[in-house]
Formats: C-alpha cells, structure tokens, sequence
C-alpha cells in the first residue's frame, strides 16, 4: 500500500519528516490521500509552519522507518479531516539551514480566529 508523508528538505542530506507529538510520543502521519495531505499541508503553513513536500511512499516503508526511530504512525484514511495541533515545537536539527518556525507559545484569540475561518473555507472544499 502506498502513503503520503510530509517531508521537509526532501530528497537532500537534510531531509527530515513531519511528526505530531501525542503524549510523549512522536507519530508520523500516513495519508491515504493525497488530497488530504495537500491539505494538511496548507494547515500548517496558515499556523506559519515551514511547508512541507507532500511524498507519496510504500506504507511498509514508513512503518520500518518509525519502528527504527521509535515513533509511532497513524494512518489517515481517506476523507478524514486531520488537524495539526495550535503549537508548534521548535526546529530541529535536520532544520538548520533554514529559519526558524515560531517556539511553542499559546496563540492569540485574533490568531484563532483567523485559523478557524481558514480551517471552514478548507473544510468546505470537501
């Protein structure tokens, strides 16, 4: 089965994957479409994230991939509606030959708002 994945730098020494923190775990997100990926994507530039290339893989791949990093990975079946969460980590070091996203820091009401109507105008391409 193939998968989409979010990647940052793709294709270079420096290549690293997008991951969401769930407790203390690290989870690769696998899209099933590429849509949904694309999406996703456009979330997390709205939340000024660096924008990552959505890559289509083999599913055994990543799973390897994440059993080798110990991180864990979750599949997004088509049509499901993920939602990156509203603080961001800071980069790490396969980030640094580019700037910075902004630290882990509580977003303002004005910022939340203007997130929400983003998060509708993409939910009503569905």
């Amino acid at each position: 089965m193939r998968v989409f994945v979010l990647l940052y730098n793709a294709r270079t020494e420096n290549e690293g994957i997008h991951t969401i923190k769930i407790g203390d775990r690290n989870t690769v997100l696998m899209f099933v479409s590429s849509d949904d990926a694309e999406r996703y994507a456009l979330m997390l530039e709205a939340q000024d994230f660096p924008v990552p290339t959505v890559e289509e893989i083999d599913a055994e791949e990543i799973e390897d991939f994440c059993q080798s990093a110990d991180y864990d990975a979750e599949l997004i079946e088509d049509g499901m509606l993920a939602v990156p969460p509203e603080a961001n980590l800071e980069a790490q070091d396969w980030d640094k030959e580019t700037t910075q996203p902004p630290t882990s820091e509580p977003e303002s009401s004005l910022a939340d708002l203007e997130l929400e109507k983003i998060r509708r105008r993409l939910e009503g391409l569905l």
